[in-house]
């Protein structure tokens, strides 16, 4: 059993809310607690190793960082091309996430995409028509499957981390 000391919880509480904006983010929570960046490091990577931390990872507000245009679409591909669809789909600048749902969405939808789209991208846009439908429509040729749904992100909800100490 892994004993958690009391610097490991004064870490954790560190990184449970917004991370300094900083080129060395770990060296200024470490300067705040008293330690070195590099021992911040080391306790994070310890805490994940003892299977404490599942993950570290950044919470992305899209709109603030530039993307107004965001959806969900699902896509109903035949389990034999899943890799391959899957591996073009997240080749796509736009696609930041891509992964295989099981059981599918309404047992038909099994690929699902999170699509964004900067503001003012020359390569997205399209005159007359809407920019989101008209990459999806693109991206639905390319990869051979029409069989898709749009949800678009119509309203961004606050994202906060859980904090346990």
């Amino acid at each position: 059993m892994t004993v958690i000391t009391d610097m490991d919880k004064r870490v954790a509480q560190e990184i449970q809310g917004d991370i300094p904006l900083d080129k060395r983010p770990f060296d200024a929570i470490g300067k705040r607690i008293g330690i070195k960046g590099s021992d911040v490091i080391d306790i994070l990577k310890k805490l994940q190793k003892e299977g404490i931390m599942r993950r570290f990872g950044a919470v992305l507000r899209h709109r603030e960082a530039g993307f107004p245009e965001n959806a969900m679409v699902v896509w109903a591909v035949p389990e034999e091309r899943c890799e391959e669809v899957g591996s073009l789909l997240a080749s796509y600048k736009a696609i930041t996430h891509c992964y295989e749902r099981t059981p599918s969405l309404e047992g038909i939808y099994n690929l699902f995409t999170m699509v964004h789209l900067a503001a003012g991208e020359d390569e997205e846009k399209t005159v007359g028509k809407d920019r989101m439908e008209e990459l999806i429509g693109r991206v639905s040729s390319a990869i051979g499957v029409g069989d898709y749904k749009i949800f678009r992100s119509l309203e961004e909800f606050k994202k906060n981390s859980m904090e346990y100490f």
